[in-house]
């Protein structure tokens, strides 16, 4: 069976909405881990809640950058990752963990990239910028992750509009829905692709 690891940062909802996905059996496959940096994201309560081992690696807690990254390494050898999953994770994974893991790392990313991609652009901050320049379509991508920042290979994206009396959070809710929904049919095509 195929392995998924996921990292998150926040609540968790897309990594909820894989969960979902993998025991309704429409992925066939198994979340080996979660990884945050975050050890008060409500998406390691998720984990806790559906028998998944988590790790918080933070590069805070080691001595440099290079042991943080041996350390992330590691944890990946142990639940040896088929896909890696970034679901609302917001650190930059180190060039390290994308080069041994080239093309088998994916993002969600609140957007129509390569629109309100880079550095800066996450969670509401995306939101309230494509209000304030008056889009009037917004939406969400899922990428292979690369070096950059938001910058690798378009795998698919949706669409919602957005309203003229739209806030970043209502806009957020829409597009959240669509990421739901996005995300799982990714992994789903990915690797069904890898088995064939």
């Amino acid at each position: 069976m195929k392995k998924i690891v996921v990292f998150a940062s926040g609540s968790g909802t897309n990594f909820q909405a894989i969960i979902d996905t993998v025991v309704q059996k429409s992925i066939h496959a198994e979340i080996t881990g979660l990884i945050t940096d975050n050890p008060d994201a409500a998406a390691i309560k998720r984990a806790q809640k559906n028998g998944i081992p988590f790790r918080v690696l933070r590069s805070a807690d080691y001595n440099d950058y290079q042991a943080y990254t041996f350390g992330l390494l590691n944890q990946l050898n142990e639940w040896k990752p088929d896909l890696i999953v970034l679901a609302g994770y917001l650190k930059k994974i180190p060039v390290e963990v994308i080069r041994l893991y080239e093309n088998r790392i994916i993002n969600i990313h609140p957007a129509l990239l390569p629109k309100y991609g880079g550095k800066g652009f996450y969670g509401m901050n995306v939101h309230r910028a494509v209000i304030a320049a008056g889009e009037k379509e917004s939406g969400c991508t899922v990428h292979i992750v690369t070096e950059e920042y938001d910058k690798g290979p378009i795998l698919a994206q949706m669409k919602v509009p957005v309203k003229k009396d739209d806030r970043p959070e209502t806009l957020q809710q829409r597009i959240l829905k669509q990421e739901h929904r996005l995300l799982p049919q990714v992994i789903n095509k990915l690797l069904t692709q890898k088995q064939s």
